[in-house]
């Protein structure tokens, strides 16, 4: 059987038929609201067919969405697919051809970015992609994200605890303040903040450290929504945002550099150069604090083997982050000392971004009405889909997320940083 004994949840089909698990015995159950989720299936037997069939609302969840998600797990395993054999396959086509679900294709839902054309990792190219992410709306962002407007991990302090009292907000001025303290920030330095997001890393530095700063982004929304975020925060005299790629920039030198969210968009071919251009944008002594999303190279490993050199098309890929890349912690490591930086700390904050997304989705559930009237209840459906995934995959170090701190020595290889990580290994 495809499930194994038992399916992981119940299941409850359009016809009123179920298994599974009880009713009595609680928990979510999987809804299979018509043929049309079978047709999917039977045709893309993989995450993307079960991606199109939640994302076009013929597969829903009634009940703990992660929980559904958490207990069929194996279904969405990054690095088996669905764990369909020769025999599962065939059984799967008979039940679909006994139910009279067999037919026609179905066309993907509109959410669903088509294949991407040009040179990979093009100027051009990349603009599409971050546009067809980010191009949402910003009141949709703030929907979910909250009124940090911060599209990254949040550093919870007290994120062992069962109930911790850490706002989201709270814990997103903790990220930053964290990050304004690795780059060791002080008044009337110029720092560059690449792919910056809403400005909420700009806006702190310059507010709580008097930093000129010049943030740069791809995106025209969060370009617009960044500007008018500095003004009203009042720091628009030190503070500078420019929709542009990060190959135009040229203005160095800068005192210190943050790459926030940014590098899982670069891809694994540009990213010498990417490490080569933020090592010639700062002065000697500069630093450098990139935090991105990482994976752990068995997973890396056996993805390739998995593609055999050829691009395979996956949930996040079709719906999420076009073009987008990881690479694990050492890789980057390898590549910044390549070019000629020093690394000089490295810190997981994987488990604070399961805790994130978890106040994300919830952020979303909670306001599900307003999500779709400014946007669509797929691409709704999508964001919920993508995040409650997302959450799991750091709860189960399928994927992780780095802050790499890395300086540029002066001639004399003094990296100017102190001797120890007191200044900046903890926020109160």
């Amino acid at each position: 059987m495809i499930f194994g004994a038992e399916p992981p949840v119940r299941i409850r089909a359009w016809d009123g038929s179920s298994l599974g698990p009880s009713e009595s015995e609680g928990g979510p159950t999987l809804v299979i609201r018509n043929r049309r989720a079978l047709r999917r299936l039977v045709w893309s037997p993989n995450e993307v067919g079960m991606a199109r069939a939640f994302v076009s609302g013929d597969l829903t969840v009634e009940g703990d969405f992660i929980g559904a998600l958490d207990r069929m797990l194996h279904l969405f395993d990054a690095t088996q697919g669905l764990h369909l054999s020769s025999a599962d396959k065939r059984l799967l086509v008979a039940s679909a051809m006994r139910l009279g679900a067999i037919g026609s294709n179905p066309p993907p839902p509109p959410e669903e970015m088509r294949p991407t054309t040009g040179m990979l990792h093009s100027v051009r190219r990349d603009a599409a992609a971050i546009g067809h992410h980010y191009n949402v709306g910003n009141d949709f962002y703030r929907l979910v994200l909250g009124e940090s407007m911060t599209y990254s991990c949040a550093y919870w302090p007290d994120l062992d605890a069962a109930n911790p009292a850490t706002t989201l907000e709270q814990a997103q001025t903790g990220k930053v303040e964290l990050i304004a303290r690795k780059l060791g920030l002080k008044p009337g330095m110029r720092m560059l903040d690449v792919g910056c997001g809403w400005g909420t890393m700009a806006i702190h530095a310059a507010r709580e450290y008097g930093v000129h700063v010049v943030g740069v982004t791809n995106s025209h929304e969060q370009a617009v929504g960044a500007a008018k975020r500095a003004a009203a925060a009042g720091v628009a005299d030190l503070v500078e945002i420019r929709e542009q790629d990060y190959r135009d920039i040229d203005d160095g030198p800068y005192d210190a550099i943050s790459s926030i969210g940014m590098a899982e968009h670069v891809g694994t071919d540009q990213w010498r150069g990417y490490a080569e251009l933020l090592y010639g944008l700062l002065k000697p002594g500069g630093r450098l604090l990139s935090h991105q999303i990482t994976q752990p190279p068995t997973v890396t490993d056996t993805l390739q083997s998995r593609r055999q050199g050829k691009p395979e098309r996956t949930f996040i890929t079709a719906y999420v982050f076009p073009d987008g890349e990881l690479q694990s912690v050492g890789w980057i490591s390898d590549q910044l000392e390549t070019v000629g930086f020093e690394v000089r700390d490295v810190e997981s904050l994987r488990e604070h971004y399961a805790r994130t997304l978890r106040a994300w989705v919830s952020n979303l559930e909670q306001n599900w009405s307003e999500a779709v009237r400014l946007t669509s209840v797929g691409r709704a459906r999508v964001w919920r889909l993508y995040m409650a995934g997302s959450a799991l995959a750091f709860d189960r170090n399928r994927i992780a997320i780095h802050q790499v701190l890395a300086v540029r020595p002066d001639r004399k290889g003094h990296s100017h940083m102190p001797a120890t990580r007191a200044s900046y290994a903890t926020v109160d």
